[in-house]
């Protein structure tokens, strides 16, 4: 994307997230990654009237092919975690999600938005003062409800017991102290009690893998009993090979904690594409995570709802035609929402 036309969505998003005269942004970046993402924000900082730095991280010393939540490259730096935790806001363009560092600095009342998505991407899926009353219509509904049960034709037929952690939204800006936000996002989740859900859940293809960033080619089977995955093998009629690559790459991390349920909930973006993963290498599946009727459980850490699984192995699925239920209240039936208000205004 042209820089000037990064510049300007940026600003945009700045904008939506209450940046003013007065306060200071930090963009926050690692190595040489998304050096035009800092320089767009800068700029966009400025014109707002905000003072604004840059801090740069040095890239990871090693890498281990895994996606490694909670690593923020901050724990040997409380300096750098004392000057984010004293701004008003923090651009994330490296993905400090799971770390003990991101939680300090919303303690501290600073606001965090991730930004590392294609520009591409972020420029179509800009967000919209409508998209977040829909989704915090959803995320009022979530909040009330003591289960939630999904069911698919394919199988799936699990129920979660909620009530023990928060509920969170995602709409792609951030204007209250403290808030966390990720651009481009718009669905909402909790994570059941720890050891509340049981069932089993079947992906199908077409469902999502990510971190892999792919679709699932061959069915999956997963028994979860009191909060951990039990069994992981084929569908019927399966050669088996996702329910491999799954099971081999939580085995990897080493750690039991890998198998159990994580945060679980339902996207609300009209504008997201299922096909997403096509059209935008490079970025970490955003939009996937977004898209209208979708239904997304995760499996690892539950910390950043306050939780104790702080494992560093994560893996969030969205799935389609789903159907979900808030204390047997169909909320989802078959990837359309059944709530009137959460729906775009073409599909009231």
């Amino acid at each position: 994307m042209d820089q000037n036309l990064f510049n300007d969505i940026c600003l945009r998003q700045l904008t939506f997230s209450g940046v003013h005269e007065g306060e200071t942004v930090v963009v926050l970046t690692r190595g040489a990654e998304r050096a035009e993402y800092a320089d767009a924000f800068l700029w966009a900082a400025q014109q707002l009237g905000a003072a604004t730095y840059h801090m740069r991280l040095p890239s990871p010393a090693s890498a281990s092919g895994a996606w490694a939540v909670g690593d923020s490259g901050l724990d040997q730096l409380p300096l750098a975690v004392e000057a984010l935790k004293a701004a008003d806001m923090v651009v994330d363009c490296t993905f400090l999600l799971f770390s003990e560092e991101q939680f300090a600095i919303q303690a501290a009342g600073t606001r965090i938005l991730t930004a590392v998505e294609p520009p591409e991407l972020l420029a179509r899926l800009m967000p919209t003062k409508e998209l977040r009353e829909r989704v915090e219509i959803g995320a009022e509904l979530l909040a009330k409800a003591k289960t939630m049960r999904i069911t698919s034709p394919h199988g799936t037929d699990v129920t979660y017991q909620l009530g023990v952690y928060p509920t969170m939204s995602e709409y792609g800006y951030t204007d209250q102290p403290g808030r966390w936000d990720h651009w481009p996002a718009a669905f909402v989740f909790t994570g059941g009690s720890d050891d509340g859900v049981d069932g089993k859940i079947v992906l199908a293809p077409g469902d999502v893998l990510l971190p892999f960033n792919t679709y699932v080619q061959t069915p999956v089977e997963l028994t979860i009993e009191k909060g951990f995955i039990q069994d992981i093998r084929g569908g019927a009629g399966s050669s088996g090979l996702d329910a491999d690559l799954l099971r081999s790459y939580i085995e990897s991390f080493h750690d039991p904690r890998g198998y159990g349920m994580s945060h679980v909930g339902w996207g609300l973006d009209e504008r997201a594409h299922w096909h997403g993963l096509t059209q935008f290498p490079g970025g970490m599946g955003m939009e996937l995570r977004s898209f209208y009727g979708n239904v997304m459980f995760s499996i690892g850490p539950n910390n950043e709802l306050g939780g104790p699984n702080d494992t560093a192995c994560h893996f969030d699925i969205p799935m389609r035609g789903n159907s979900l239920y808030l204390d047997d209240e169909l909320i989802v039936d078959a990837g359309e929402l059944t709530v009137k208000d959460m729906r775009p205004a073409a599909k009231r």
